[in-house]
């Protein structure tokens, strides 16, 4: 079993504290970083890391171009998919890839998920199995409707195509931009099922989150965890600090509970990994090579001019200003390069998406 996550590494600790629960609970899982920095630096290795993989040394093509799209948000959920790809490649005897997000954390083997995998091929989680609160089933429609903190395949052809078809999309559109229809990878999770075999694992014990607390009825007996008869696999505690803190104080009753006592112990699980102060750590594809910042709203013009995008080589070799002057005056296009991004459109309508993919890859 591969068991990965993907992080800059102002999200090493996180890390660290959910492959020491998989080091203590799946302890034949091979725990995998995808690490989106530059360089690996001593400091980002761990014991419990089997291996720490840059994401620009899994990559076909120029990454640069397109990690410079991305805010750091959206950076690191639009290599995922590509990563499943990088991993089905290193590990070519292995059945059972799964992807966690940095801020779970595991409490016992996956039982059920490991017999799953054997005859279904790519498995998601739902945030929401039950109705009742509307806030969090408003925000479903809006971020999509199923959890991208968990992902599991096992390595059929249908799961390859499924990879496939998602780490393509996430290279072209993996923003954070939901008034568009898109947010970040998990958008374009909700069209999957209609595409491919899937199963929606309905088990109470994965993937518990936030936005399970409301009603969860989770309890402790024969000092094993459950959730409404469920066995207890892993919390995904996304919103860590104020956000978790809310929802508790809102949706679950006043005294004594579980997850209370579960939370209490993950954040100093949490501060014990985060001693060292990496969590301060700036991000290294946040500058330029000069060292100077670059301001999201670059980043959105760019990824917005393809013409000009298209034929910088190397979008770290230059500045805020020195973009803005590329991108905004349009009159300065060539004639060529207008005539190949026209091209490019014609072929997209044309030949489909897969197409239009490989041709930008090959400009890069």
């Amino acid at each position: 079993m591969i068991i990965f996550t993907s992080i800059c590494a102002n999200y090493i600790h996180k890390a660290r504290c959910l492959a020491d629960s998989v080091k203590q609970n799946i302890p034949d899982a091979t725990f995998v970083v995808c690490l989106l920095e530059r360089e690996l630096k001593e400091e980002y290795k761990y014991s419990s890391f089997d291996r720490v993989i840059l994401a620009k040394d899994s990559w076909n093509g120029n990454f640069d171009k397109f990690i410079f799209k991305h805010t750091i948000v959206e950076a690191s959920t639009a290599v995922k998919g590509n990563f499943f790809r990088f991993l089905y490649n290193e590990y070519k005897e292995e059945d059972k890839f799964i992807y966690l997000d940095p801020d779970v954390y595991v409490y016992s083997d996956f039982v059920e998920l490991r017999e799953l995998l054997k005859d279904n091929n790519i498995i998601l989680c739902p945030h929401l199995l039950q109705y009742g609160n509307i806030d969090m089933e408003l925000s479903s429609t809006a971020h999509g409707v199923y959890n991208l903190g968990f992902l599991a395949v096992n390595n059929s052809k249908e799961a390859k195509e499924f990879i496939d078809w998602w780490a393509n999309r996430l290279e072209l559109y993996c923003y954070d931009d939901i008034k568009n229809g898109i947010f970040t990878d998990q958008k374009w999770i909700d069209l999957a099922p209609c595409f491919f075999d899937v199963l929606i694992l309905k088990h109470r014990g994965y993937d518990f989150a936030t936005w399970s607390l409301l009603n969860c009825g989770m309890y402790e007996e024969n000092g094993e965890i459950y959730v409404k008869g469920d066995p207890l696999r892993f919390i995904h505690f996304s919103g860590f600090g104020s956000c978790i803190e809310n929802c508790i104080e809102n949706w679950l009753p006043e005294g004594d509970h579980k997850f209370k006592d579960l939370y209490k112990d993950y954040v100093k699980i949490h501060t014990d990994n985060d001693k060292d102060s990496i969590s301060k750590s700036l991000w290294t594809y946040g500058n330029y090579y000069s060292g100077k910042c670059i301001s999201d709203k670059i980043r959105y013009l760019y990824r917005k001019n393809y013409p000009i995008s298209c034929n910088i080589d190397n979008p770290f070799d230059l500045s805020d200003n020195r973009l803005r002057r590329m991108l905004s005056i349009n009159k300065s296009i060539s004639d060529k390069i207008k005539e190949n991004y026209r091209k490019t459109i014609k072929s997209y309508h044309e030949n489909g998406i897969l197409h239009t993919i490989k041709k930008i890859r090959d400009k890069m």
